[in-house]
């Protein structure tokens, strides 16, 4: 009896140990079995995975990521390279700065070879025609003396007997028979006649002279002297002070006998029109119409716009 009370003691002894052992355990898998076991639920547990069990191997496909590229400022997605010398820039609007240089420079040469001599060479704008013009071109001095002073400036009297009224230089249309100062033509109508002076050939046709030039022929100012047996019948008669002429296209014609004879323009002599081929020239504070040699000044008689022929002259 004595030794079974010690055994006794001994069993319930491992029991109360193990007791708490599976208490302590129990409340640690509550601890970490989540809200759900604290709320009542069933305790999870994990299976544990088999020791021999391995995961498949899974081929994933190569993705490459392709390169990005910084938009360019024009957004086409291009990046833009920024030079890394500074020169670059310079030697950029250098290039620039020649381009335009050069423009300028030809746009110089090409209106160089338009006005040419101005004095002796002058263009027709609208067909781009280029005139030498420097025969006949004195102006005949007028019997009646000028009562207005003459405007004075480069050294020389500008006479006229009207008083200065600018309105643009506005060549007037002679028809399609007329044609300016240089402009050529291949062949010449069958109602052109040939006409002689001081030794040099001229072909005339309905108000128009022509000299024969590179296989063809090329209007030219009316020859001093040259007589046409008609002129056109739209010409003006004009005043010269002392007899009347008749002007048509830019020429002065005089009634000798039953012909009709080519004269210098006489100074003071108002015109209604001018023709192509003149060119608007600034002198000091006036603006004239050149052709040639002879100016021509606006004017206004009776509210139309006309112009006189000015007698220039060296101021001594």
């Amino acid at each position: 009896m004595k030794n079974i009370t010690p055994t006794l003691k001994k069993s319930a002894l491992v029991c109360l140990i193990g007791t708490f052992f599976l208490i302590s355990i129990d409340s640690l898998a509550q601890r970490h079995g989540g809200a759900g076991h604290r709320n009542g639920g069933a305790t999870q547990v994990r299976p544990t995975r088999p020791a021999n069990q391995s995961r498949p191997a899974v081929n994933k496909p190569n993705r490459t990521r392709p390169a990005a590229t910084r938009p360019g400022s024009n957004n086409s997605g291009t990046k833009i390279s920024r030079p890394t010398n500074s020169n670059s820039k310079i030697s950029n609007r250098n290039n620039a700065t020649t381009r335009n240089s050069n423009n300028t420079r030809n746009s110089n040469n090409r209106n160089t070879n338009i006005s040419g001599n101005t004095r002796n060479r002058n263009v027709d704008r609208s067909r781009d025609i280029t005139i030498n013009n420097n025969r006949n071109t004195v102006v005949r001095r007028n019997t009646v003396v000028y009562a207005r002073p003459p405007y004075r400036y480069g050294g020389y009297r500008y006479h006229a007997y009207n008083p200065y009224f600018f309105h643009p230089y506005r060549p007037f249309y002679y028809g399609p028979v007329w044609h300016p100062w240089g402009f050529f033509v291949a062949t010449l109508a069958v109602t052109a006649i040939v006409v002689s002076v001081e030794n040099n050939q001229y072909h005339y046709d309905q108000g128009v002279w022509y000299a024969p030039s590179n296989g063809g022929y090329t209007a030219v100012p009316a020859p001093v002297g040259g007589t046409a047996n008609n002129i056109p019948s739209g010409a003006q008669t004009v005043n010269t002070g002392t007899v009347n002429n008749y002007y048509y296209g830019g020429t002065y014609y005089e009634k000798d006998g039953n012909s009709y004879k080519v004269v210098a323009p006489t100074a003071g002599t108002v015109v209604d029109h001018l023709p192509e081929g003149g060119e608007e020239v600034t002198i000091g504070d006036v603006k004239y119409v050149k052709f040639g040699e002879t100016y021509y000044q606006p004017i206004q008689v009776d509210g139309k716009d006309k112009y006189e022929v000015v007698l220039v002259e060296e101021d001594k």
